[in-house]
């Protein structure tokens, strides 16, 4: 036979699993950082001096850069994910795969640290650092109000990718990777 579900104990439990339900449902509409659907914004001029001192450095390479072809977003912490950005695509000649180098543009030179140092340690250590292959390679600099980031990864890539890190190497201030 069934038994009754009646009592104070049956309401208890009965209110406790509505709580975690609707905890549930609350948590999935939940705010994220940025918030889901949310694409960041474009910087347009706000990075176009970084931009042109990143195209100079990889030219003076030997190495073709210009507007990418495709999108392209690699795994950021936060400050980068809401960060307006411009990519440039980089050729390797005779290779299949281009390379980008992404340009983030924040409200000032301090904003800019904070968020490449935020960057180096989420790439590093923190939850970003599964999204990357063990061996992968990371530059962030440091330009004005805006910051660099670039990865790539030896095993993965024609070695000659090493040229578009050196050649970012160039350019404003190093962001050193926890290690």
């Amino acid at each position: 036979m069934a038994a009754r579900l009646s009592g104070p104990r049956t309401l208890a439990l009965v209110a406790a699993l509505a709580l975690v339900l609707g905890g549930c449902a609350t948590g999935a509409h939940a705010p994220t950082y940025p918030p889901v659907g949310s694409t960041p914004q474009p910087a347009g001029d706000r990075t176009g001096a970084t931009r042109a001192a990143v195209v100079a450095a990889l030219t003076a390479a030997g190495l073709q850069a210009g507007e990418p072809g495709q999108p392209y977003q690699p795994q950021e912490g936060p400050w980068f994910a809401a960060a307006p950005r411009s990519t440039i695509q980089v050729t390797i000649p005779g290779e299949g795969t281009p390379r980008f180098v992404v340009l983030y543009a924040f409200d000032s030179p301090s904003d800019a640290a904070i968020a490449g140092a935020d960057q180096a340690s989420y790439v590093a250590r923190g939850p970003g650092a599964i999204y990357f292959p063990n061996d992968s390679r990371f530059t962030i600099r440091i330009l004005g109000s805006t910051a660099v980031f670039f990865t790539w990864s030896p095993s993965n890539a024609d070695p000659r990718t090493q040229e578009i890190e050196t050649a970012l190497d160039t350019i404003g201030t190093a962001i050193a990777i926890p290690r």
